[in-house]
């Protein structure tokens, strides 16, 4: 599979262009970026070519991965559909639910693959315990806390859209990948407060008769940082084990698992029609908030 880098920030540089021109069974043929330069010296380091024209390299590639602001991603990921390019794109699928529908319509309508990535998820030892905590049921009620600082120190994520966003859309897709497979679709946000800072407390029925409660934060102290779910049901107690595997590793594994839709077996369970899911459940968190 010939595959395409869309995007040239820190993101692209720590893992995918690393994942991509490492992949033992993908041809990384290029890079395109918003500034020339900077995909021009990518493509350099990883021996591949750089692209002025977006559509070019759409042209010329079977798939895309995206490491792009989010609202830059939809409206990229959607051309790149159209253009017959199966995605492999990040989390948030997007900023609002329009624009997450018009990827997800794209994608169903050139009959192309998708995998969002959704880092937990593809992660050998998490994974490994949702798919056994979904299949063992019973769960009564879950926790997840999601703290990190990203603007009290000199993180390269202290982005814009991170800025502007918060927690709630930059670490709040991380824990509904986890929670949602165990303990079913999101019926109704129950409640949303703001902490300190861009702290968001959520409470959440699920379909299953479960409910969760969850706690994010990018501006949370540093010894206070750090992620953990919790699960409590008919088993007992449970906790999300502590993903041992680099970003580049599970970006090779988000791979994998789009070359396997891509050859026309199984949808992965974080495709396109999934993020959209998230996407819609945190645009409604977000209006409680407000």
């Amino acid at each position: 599979m010939r595959i395409g880098l869309l995007g040239t920030g820190p993101w692209a540089q720590m893992a995918h262009a690393p994942a991509l021109s490492d992949h033992p069974d993908l041809d990384f043929a290029g890079v395109w970026g918003r500034r020339p330069e900077a995909a021009k010296e990518l493509a350099e380091r990883h021996g591949t070519r750089s692209y002025d024209d977006v559509d070019a390299l759409l042209a010329d590639v079977d798939a895309v991965a995206v490491a792009l602001p989010p609202d830059v991603q939809a409206g990229l990921a959607a051309r790149a559909a159209r253009a017959g390019c199966h995605l492999l794109l990040d989390k948030p699928l997007a900023l609002t639910v329009e624009e997450g529908r018009a990827v997800v319509e794209a994608v169903r309508e050139a009959g192309v693959a998708s995998v969002v990535f959704f880092t937990t998820r593809f992660q050998t030892r998490t994974e490994a315990w949702i798919t056994e905590q979904a299949e063992r049921g019973g769960w009564f009620t879950a926790r997840a806390q999601w703290l990190g600082s990203v603007f009290t120190s000199d993180s390269p994520f202290a982005t814009p859209w991170r800025r502007e966003k918060g927690a709630l859309w930059d670490v709040g897709p991380h824990a509904l990948s986890v929670l949602l497979p165990v303990l079913g679709d999101v019926r109704r946000v129950a409640a949303a407060a703001s902490g300190p800072g861009d702290t968001a407390h959520l409470v959440l029925e699920h379909a299953g008769g479960a409910s969760s409660t969850l706690t994010l934060s990018l501006t949370a102290p540093p010894a206070a940082g750090g992620a953990e779910v919790e699960l409590r049901g008919e088993a007992g107690v449970t906790l999300l084990p502590e993903g041992t595997e680099g970003a580049v590793a599970a970006l090779t594994r988000a791979a994998d698992a789009l070359r396997s839709a891509a050859r026309g077996e199984e949808p992965h369970a974080c495709d396109a029609g999934f993020a959209l899911r998230v996407t819609e459940i945190l645009a409604a968190a977000e209006r409680e908030l407000r």
